[in-house]
């Protein structure tokens, strides 16, 4: 059987309509919230780092803590994403060993280097000593957000480190 063409082609009504929710949430949630992508038994490690986007003045966003999710995983969990994705300021994957196993944080940031690189989008790397991220090598493309001290992560001085090895406060990269 032959497509036609109008099936083929996008409804504009469709993508005016999305633009229109983006544009909606953009302004409920302002320009300073922060997309936090995250594997989702690891709640404790993003409550730390919306307490740390917090001290300089941002919202950490996590889906499980928005009303307007389905509550059963589905594609309009995805559309959801999109649009979080899209009207966030900036995106951080907390890169756990298991939030780089799951398919829903790789999903997250394909869509967020689509649409935050590479000022907007960075890595916290979170690992034991001596583990590298084998197989998943595509990583190192992103910045990371780096600490020179380690012992108490609300007083850390944080700075971003680009691939290329510049590295830039965090609360300047924040505000670019």
């Amino acid at each position: 059987m032959i497509t036609s063409r109008s099936r083929f082609y996008r409804d504009t009504n469709e993508l005016e309509s999305l633009k229109l929710i983006v544009e909606q949430f953009k302004s409920f949630a302002g320009e300073k919230m922060i997309f936090i992508s995250h594997k989702h038994n690891e709640s404790n490690l993003v409550f730390r780092l919306a307490d740390l986007l917090k001290k300089y003045g941002f919202t950490g966003y996590v889906d499980w803590d928005d009303d307007q999710m389905p509550e059963t995983t589905s594609s309009e969990t995805a559309k959801k994403l999109k649009e979080r994705i899209i009207s966030s300021y900036k995106f951080i994957l907390i890169a756990t060993n298991a939030a780089i196993e799951s398919k829903w944080c790789n999903w997250e940031v394909g869509f967020g280097d689509a649409h935050k690189y590479i000022d907007h989008i960075a890595l916290f790397p979170i690992k034991e000593d001596g583990i590298d991220y084998n197989g998943n090598e595509y990583l190192s493309i992103y910045p990371t957000i780096q600490s020179k001290n380690w012992y108490n992560y609300f007083s850390a001085d944080y700075y971003i480190k680009y691939p290329d090895g510049v590295e830039v406060e965090l609360t300047k990269w924040l505000k670019l």
